[in-house]
């Protein structure tokens, strides 16, 4: 490993699995120092635990970040421990149920909304703040190939993250000019928990998937937390407002 983010304070939430613990091991192995966040309290100081192993100092706090106020202590914590935050990889999101959007109840669709849509606007509210204090850094937003295109019978989820993309694109113009860059990831059919959720109550849907896919499989979690490593560097240093595609393919047909 290079040592990229040595010594770089990065807050990753959604940590517990998938892409989330993907990328903040791959952040723990470049030497960040890291603040980690989910609902989930177990699977997420087990990340932590994965992570110091690697060498990394890491802190778990667990967060609700549809909730202002345990989104601000999150931040509070990663500043009074390390006393500067670089950057932070806002991932944590549920998917809900596969349903037609005539047939979604209205609290199923609003707790998608607060949680993805929501909760990452929190996460970069108080970010941005610590950022500025900080004089830079980086956000990169989990937003899905749903950011891009529409998925049937998912379409709570399709505008939670059509408006995570948004939210992307309007922040980074907002501080382009203050040393803050702001990108989004559109990962497509992914090894993790909430794809396994997701076929789970409609098996036939991964002969589908894998159908749809050009490469003939899911993606891995650490696939896209490379873009996500990427992203957060100094390689990416002209890149911002931009939503990346991780996707095997999936958004070209």
């Amino acid at each position: 490993m290079t040592g990229k983010f040595l010594d770089k304070v990065v807050l990753v939430t959604g940590a517990a699995s998938g892409i989330g613990k993907a990328t903040a091991l791959a952040f723990a192995r470049e030497g960040a120092r890291l603040v980690l966040a989910d609902l989930d309290g177990d699977r997420g100081e087990a990340t932590a635990v994965q992570a110091r192993a690697l060498g990394a100092e890491a802190l778990f706090v667990r967060t609700d970040i549809s909730s202002g106020q345990e989104v601000e202590r999150l931040v509070e914590s990663a500043l009074a421990t390390y006393g500067r935050l670089d950057c932070a990889h806002n991932n944590a999101g549920i998917e809900g149920t596969r349903i037609p959007s005539a047939d979604l109840d209205e609290k199923d669709f609003q707790k998608i909304i607060d949680i993805n849509l929501k909760g990452t606007w929190l996460c970069m509210k108080h970010e941005l703040k610590a950022m500025l204090a900080n004089g830079g850094g980086s956000i990169v937003n989990t937003a899905s190939v749903a950011g891009c295109v529409g998925l049937a019978g998912l379409s709570a989820y399709t505008a939670s993250k059509h408006g995570i993309v948004g939210l992307t694109r309007a922040a980074s113009l907002e501080y382009a000019k203050k040393n803050i860059r702001i990108n989004a990831i559109c990962p497509g059919p992914i090894k993790t928990p909430m794809v396994e959720n997701v076929v789970k109550a409609a098996p036939q849907l991964e002969a589908t998937i894998l159908a749809l896919e050009p490469v003939g499989r899911l993606g891995e979690p650490e696939e896209v937390a490379s873009a996500v490593l990427f992203l957060s560097s100094e390689d990416a240093s002209f890149m911002t407002g931009h939503a990346m595609v991780v996707d095997g393919g999936w958004t070209t047909q």
